[in-house]
């Protein structure tokens, strides 16, 4: 078949499953994977800080280092946090595993629920934003932004159903190609005031900082808070690290907190020295590459590590959100299909299903980053909060070794995260993050909702309260075929129905008299064994005289079952079965959803050209 053998093609040859241990990866990849969405948060969230700062006053653009300092104090609390959770959960899950198992179980719905927006946003935010730094230096994209992300999440989605070891393989220089360019911004913007080369706009320090509302500055913070989301992932993905997985998870994690906390400082001090202000149309860091290296080779290089980062970003989500989906599927709260495993040992319907919400966001909010953000936070936050209130009763309940270490670290975090998650709804609400809001516990409904259902159908299904005798007499049944013709499919169907049930019907649905009185004759030579029974049809119509006729028989006949057989015959090219009826197809949905009724095919192939 030519749909397999291009699916060998561009997705490569299955993968068996006692070569999972193949797919694991080390830390140097693991780093590139689970933390490229913290990393290149570090591209947007400074300009985050400075939008809403530089909108109220060009002096209140002063308080942009104390609230980074802020946020870096919250990373610190954020990633030792986290620390504990991959100690005492080492088979992953983050937040879901850890709600669910201390705080019950809507917490960790809601915290699944939370975790899944956030990681489509990613996706969605991510891909919009290295278009976006693109079209900066390239203004001729602008007009083609939404266009562009559906193609580059197109991509990505490709990549990851490939699998998790070359994904990683393909993703892992870039996002250290990014990190070196960054360095060497902050580095380049750094030797300018050292020797000279530029004045600073502004001191480092104030000893007197512009009065603004509370407000503002909250705000602001919340804006830049974005550049923890993305910490999470490690403590989610530990189940792709290789062997010790724990102590390479933990070494990841810190290695990730140390380069984000030290980039976004970096960042954030040099846009303060710079006077860097954004504006419409152009990026932070392309306005600070332009201040640090003007439109030299070096511009161009850090436009195009930011872009790479900023796309690849979305690949921690493809790394987290169908492990996540997968869980819950487990758990009967999704469709039992997210939690099977490709022919590449991925979760491909997760992937499938992330890339087609992403792509959906980036077209309707046409690409626009600052559209986005404001819906971006809100989920990671809650998730941290109740993820560390998990950790802080956990500890409570275990009181393992050194646990009272632990459980400040944890109380700190929940407590902190809390504190931004109130702050981040309140001042993004207007803004989008309503949606959010509203969405989550829509969410939670429908998990739950997916629950009931399993659940139900488990109890219908059990076999708790039958007998185990007697169950296996042979049914009587009807067989009913419906017939537009005699020919050589017909001969075997009739066939095939003979041997299994000692009433068979072939039903004709008259559509033009003169015709079905030829059919009569030619039935009585080939198959008069067999009642031959003619169905009138004023309106043409030949599903609705068959379904009648079958609902006829099941007040009549009094049998356990009706079995419809419908002859069908198979073209030898694929392409060529398009030019025939498809009938059979509308017998099935007619009788898809009614109760004791058996469709079956039994099909003729031809050898014809």
């Amino acid at each position: 078949m030519i749909f397999p053998r291009l699916k060998r093609l561009v997705l490569g040859e299955p993968l068996t499953s006692q070569m999972a241990h193949d797919e694991l990866i080390p830390k140097w990849k693991a780093l590139a994977v689970l933390s490229s969405d913290a990393l290149s948060s570090v591209a947007y969230a400074t300009e985050e800080i400075l939008i809403p700062l530089s909108a109220f006053s060009f002096a209140a653009v002063n308080w942009s280092i104390p609230i980074a300092l802020g946020i870096a104090f919250l990373l610190v609390v954020v990633t030792a946090s986290y620390r504990q959770t991959i100690t005492a959960y080492p088979g992953g899950g983050g937040a879901y595993i850890v709600a669910k198992d201390n705080l019950g179980t809507t917490a960790g719905l809601v915290a699944a629920a939370s975790l899944l927006i956030d990681y489509v946003l990613t996706v969605a935010v991510s891909i919009a934003a290295g278009v976006e730094n693109l079209a900066s230096a390239f203004p001729v994209l602008s007009p083609h932004k939404a266009l562009i992300d559906v193609a580059v999440i197109f991509f990505i989605m490709f990549v990851n159903l490939r699998g998790v070891r070359e994904s990683a393989s393909v993703f892992a220089l870039p996002t250290y190609f990014f990190v070196l360019s960054i360095v060497a911004l902050i580095g380049g913007g750094a030797w300018k005031f050292i020797s000279g080369a530029a004045i600073a706009a502004a001191p480092v320090t104030h000893a007197v900082y512009p009065a603004v509302p509370l407000f503002l500055i909250l705000h602001a913070f919340a804006s830049g808070c974005s550049a923890l989301t993305g910490v999470e992932a490690i403590s989610n993905g530990i189940t792709i690290f290789r062997e010790p997985k724990q102590k390479n998870a933990i070494v990841t994690l810190i290695w990730m907190s140390i380069l984000l906390g030290g980039m976004f400082l970096g960042i954030t001090l040099m846009t303060h020295l710079f006077g860097i202000i954004p504006k419409e149309g152009e990026t932070a860091v392309s306005l600070l590459s332009h201040a640090v290296y003007g439109d030299s080779f070096m511009y161009y290089v850090i436009q195009a590590a930011t872009a790479m980062i900023l796309v690849l970003a979305a690949n921690t989500s493809y790394a987290d959100f169908p492990r996540l989906s997968s869980l819950l599927a487990k758990d009967r709260y999704l469709p039992r299909q997210l939690a099977s495993v490709g022919d590449r040992l991925v979760f491909s319907n997760g992937i499938l299903g992330l890339s087609l919400a992403a792509m959906a966001l980036d077209v309707v909010f046409r690409g626009d980053t600052h559209a986005l953000i404001p819906l971006y936070a809100v989920g990671v936050f809650l998730s941290f909060t109740l993820s560390q209130a998990g950790m802080v009763l956990h500890h409570i309940r275990l009181r393992e070794p050194h646990w009272m270490n632990s459980l400040v670290f944890n109380f700190v975090g929940a407590v902190t995260t809390f504190i931004v998650f109130g702050v981040i709804a309140s001042t993004k609400f207007m803004d989008g993050a309503w949606m959010v809001v509203l969405l989550i516990p829509f969410l939670v409904f429908v998990f739950t909702r997916i629950h009931r259902h399993y659940v139900t159908v488990g109890r219908e299904l059990s076999l708790l309260d039958a007998c185990p005798t007697g169950n296996l007499e042979p049914m009587k049944h009807t067989v009913v075929i419906p017939v537009s013709g005699i020919h050589r499919g017909i001969l075997d169907a009739l066939r095939y129905s003979l041997s299994i049930s000692d009433d068979v019907r072939a039903v004709y649905v008259e559509i033009d008299t003169e015709t079905t009185q030829r059919m009569q004759k030619e039935w009585i030579r080939w198959a008069h064994e067999v009642p031959f029974v003619v169905l009138k049809s004023p309106y043409r119509s030949v599903i609705q005289p068959l379904v009648q006729y079958i609902d006829d028989i099941e007040k009549s006949a009094q049998r356990e079952m009706i079995t419809v057989v419908i002859p069908e015959f198979v073209t030898a090219k694929w392409r060529h079965q398009i030019l025939h009826n498809q009938t059979a197809l509308l017998i099935r949905a007619a009788l898809m959803l009614r109760q004791k009724k058996v469709v079956t095919s039994v099909r003729y192939h031809l050898r014809g050209t």
